[in-house]
């Protein structure tokens, strides 16, 4: 029979763990890993005539994606255009930048993994006589591991041409240059973190089902069983 168990700490890293898995995926999909320098918008007639003001912009380049500005001279307007730069996966502009994905995408996929998993884990604490909290633990220990190496080697990938034509002639391997780290650099880092709180957790997680006021409801036939 199954039995639907829902404690405070098995809810709090269901939900981390699910929190983890997306800000790790966003990260991942976003352009702005980097931020760079400041470029001047090109003069437009039509700005001149209406006396608008030319406001430098800084194009963000993410690890196979990037977002830059584009003008369109007969609206005298300009937009932010966000893609692919890479075709394909050889199209990534370092190689140092392709094992980052590489690394990255396990990561993530693992993480995924845990999250669709950890939603069950309220009917279904063990499987094979293994508890679930521990096994979903050792593989976002695991999952965490592939993050940190492909943190570690993603700055080596600044000195690529792609990031040059960003960031200026100052930029090389673990030298920013004229760039700074955007929002999704540091978001991939807590995510990372938060990965490694994930799998230590999941031993309370497993602790909190399993716990002799757990065992007592059992005993008493409760199919639903909350605590705090």
């Amino acid at each position: 029979m199954c039995h639907v168990i829902v404690t405070c700490r098995s809810m709090l890293w269901t939900l981390l763990s699910i929190v983890v898995a997306f800000a790790e995926l966003i990260a991942f999909m976003s352009a702005d890993w980097l931020i760079g320098k400041a470029k001047p918008s090109s003069s437009e007639d039509g700005d001149n005539r209406t006396g608008g003001s030319q406001e430098p912009y800084r194009p963000t380049l993410g690890i196979y994606g990037r977002c830059t500005r584009i003008s369109h001279m007969q609206f005298s307007r300009r937009d932010t255009l966000c893609g692919p730069y890479a075709e394909n996966f050889s199209e990534i502009a370092s190689g140092f930048w392709q094992a980052t994905a590489i690394f990255l995408a396990m990561g993530i996929m693992i993480l995924c993994a845990v999250a669709f998993v950890s939603v069950f884990t309220m009917c279904v604490q063990s499987i094979m006589k293994k508890s679930i909290f521990n096994v979903c633990g050792l593989l976002q220990g695991i999952a965490g591991l592939f993050l940190i190496l492909g943190l570690i080697i993603y700055p080596a990938g600044w000195g690529c041409q792609k990031a040059v034509s960003y960031c200026g002639p100052y930029a090389s391997a673990y030298k920013l240059g004229d760039c700074s780290l955007g929002w999704a650099f540091y978001t991939a880092i807590g995510g990372t973190i938060l990965t490694f709180i994930c799998a230590v957790f999941s031993a309370q997680a497993e602790i909190a089902t399993s716990s002799d006021k757990v065992q007592e409801e059992i005993e008493e036939g409760k199919n639903l069983i909350c605590l705090l």
